[in-house]
């Protein structure tokens, strides 16, 4: 349940042994340790006596690799927070627009190659292998052969992040119709990554393997370039599940794919539907991939699904003098969520954690455990499958606990869920350098311990006997019919 309500910068002052060397990553690495020492709410949970001497003893290790290998800092910040097994709590990179300015004075290493008007309209006739003009939803590249070398450089037109002769891609040709490729992507401030690229469709497509990548070869039209762009289904795809859908199957099953609940997708998928959805005595909600967002966004879904009241856990709030300092900041610069409302909301929480520090806190506007109860019950849909993997977490968890307490619903899967929710509410803050920040939950679960979800997950009731689906776009595949037939026979048997 992530609800990024600011992101400030703490200036901190730390003192370490005499004979420790000052690095930008030593830095870092030591505001990492006393941030989630004193910041994260599963630190007490999670650093007892039994692990306390293992996690000591990572620190004295890592801090000696730091020493030996400063241009590592990401991968050594990261294996300290994966001793906490909380995917809430996280190290992500900084790109070069949001570094420091000590950082763009290192200046990433690129490749250009000039390309004029002669040469773009010489490539453009290519038909053949893997040179040509290639474009894509980024934009457009040429594709050309090195001079004396069985090697091709792509090299962009127009392409986002990129400048035009910039070198975006190198490829190697291997078995077949299939290449080596280096690319040199922003995200990793241009660095090679290696991977794999082959030509398909007749040359006119090629696609990078397991990254959702693909280049269409131009033709004489930009009609039937971007309608084979936008139709072109993968072959090596990356599993990922970005397209929403509602669709009635038949008079008796309406379906859902829910991907998201980052924002009001449900809300739009479902009002322009309801008469539709409620016609019908079968949903099916798939929300495979949906790695969670705001619970807010999903309410309408539960109360069409509603049947009883049910106790719900709610999260409590840890009083850490650096969350009440973030809260207080977003306070000052007017970075908070929902306008007065937000501040309002704020304000009341702060009053019991300054009461409070270093314990935990129910927010005052929230209350404790909560009873749901909903106005109105609906008739249909009668039977409610709920689809669900291991993509699922966070919100999305939430979503399914909740989801659970209606006697309608079944869950459906072969897997379970990712178990991502017993800390949540996470906020960010950039590290000391400024190359990267740090995302760390404020709340615990009113669950905990006695019912934990972080790395268990969520067991489906139903097991699917099908693979799972290397690709959805906008298809239905066995799983979907799987639950349709289970539903439908459910209902011929009452």
């Amino acid at each position: 349940m992530k609800s990024k309500l600011l992101s400030t910068i703490l200036g901190c002052t730390l003192f370490f042994m005499a004979h420790a060397q000052n690095t930008p990553c030593l830095t870092d690495f030591n505001y990492l340790v006393k941030k989630i020492r004193t910041d994260y709410p599963g630190y007490r949970d999670k650093v007892t006596k039994n692990t306390e001497t293992d996690l000591v003893a990572l620190e004295s290790k890592l801090r000696n690799k730091i020493a030996e290998h400063p241009d590592s800092c990401g991968r050594y910040l990261r294996t300290y927070v994966d001793w906490f097994k909380d995917n809430h709590l996280a190290v992500r990179r900084l790109w070069q627009e949001n570094q420091s300015a000590a950082d763009h004075q290192k200046e990433p290493v690129r490749q250009f190659i000039p390309l004029n008007n002669d040469a773009i309209s010489g490539l453009g006739r290519k038909k053949e292998t893997i040179e040509g003009i290639w474009v894509s939803f980024r934009g457009k590249i040429a594709v050309a052969k090195k001079a004396g070398e069985d090697k091709y450089s792509g090299i962009v037109i127009r392409f986002d992040g990129y400048e035009p002769g910039q070198v975006i891609f190198e490829f190697i040709p291997g078995k077949g119709k299939e290449f080596s490729v280096k690319s040199y992507p922003v995200y990793n401030n241009f660095e090679p990554v290696d991977g794999i690229a082959s030509l398909l469709m007749e040359d006119n497509i090629f696609e990078i393997h397991d990254d959702n990548n693909r280049f269409v070869r131009q033709s004489a039209s930009p009609a039937f370039d971007k309608a084979l762009l936008y139709s072109y289904q993968p072959q090596y795809p990356n599993g990922s599940n970005i397209y929403p859908m509602a669709a009635y199957l038949n008079d008796s099953t309406y379906y859902l794919r829910i991907t998201s609940f980052a924002d009001d997708m449900t809300e739009k998928l479902i009002k322009p539907h309801w008469k539709e959805i409620m016609a019908r005595p079968n949903l099916i909600i798939d929300i495979r991939h949906n790695g969670g967002g705001q619970d807010e966004y999903y309410q309408l879904l539960l109360s069409l699904i509603y049947t009883t009241p049910y106790l719900s856990k709610g999260v409590e709030w840890y009083a850490s003098e650096g969350n009440i300092a973030n809260f207080e900041q977003a306070l000052k610069t007017g970075d908070v969520r929902n306008g007065e409302e937000g501040v309002k909301w704020i304000n009341s929480l702060l009053a019991v954690m300054k009461k409070n520090v270093g314990g935990f806190v129910v927010h005052p506007m929230m209350g404790s455990d909560a009873t749901v109860k909903e106005d109105t019950v609906y008739p249909t849909p009668k039977r409610v499958g709920i689809i669900i993997d291991e993509g699922n977490g966070s919100s999305a968890e939430q979503f399914i606990l909740d989801a659970k307490e209606s006697k309608k619903v079944i869950l459906f899967g072969n897997h379970n869920t990712a178990g991502v929710l017993d800390y949540s509410n996470c906020i960010s803050e950039d590290f000391p350098s400024g190359k990267y920040e740090l995302q760390w939950p404020m709340t615990r679960s009113r669950r905990l311990p006695e019912h934990p979800i972080d790395n268990i997950g969520i067991a489906p009731d139903v097991v699917i006997p099908y693979p799972e689906a290397k690709q959805l776009f906008d298809r239905l595949d066995e799983w979907v019919y799987f639950v349709k037939s289970y539903l439908e026979q459910q209902g011929s048997d009452n």
